[in-house]
């Protein structure tokens, strides 16, 4: 995980916020901070307790069936 090691505390905190709003794309992220998708979930694995993460997966492919710029 080379770019998110690299990461300052603060940012990742930002990063977690705006990966559980349901407000904000991966498009939007990646603009941001330069995380891939693939990046961001790997991130929040590493941050979030395990069922967290798994709620959060779960509402995201959800959100994502119905709306297509979703995550």
């Amino acid at each position: 995980m080379g770019k998110t090691t690299d990461l300052r505390p603060e940012h990742v905190s930002d990063i977690i916020q705006m990966a559980l709003s349901d407000h904000v794309a991966f498009a939007d992220i990646e603009r941001e901070y330069g995380l891939k998708e693939k990046e961001v979930k790997a991130l929040m694995r590493s941050n979030l307790k395990s069922g967290s993460y798994r709620v959060w997966r779960k509402r995201v492919a959800t959100f994502g069936a119905r709306r297509e710029t979703y995550k």
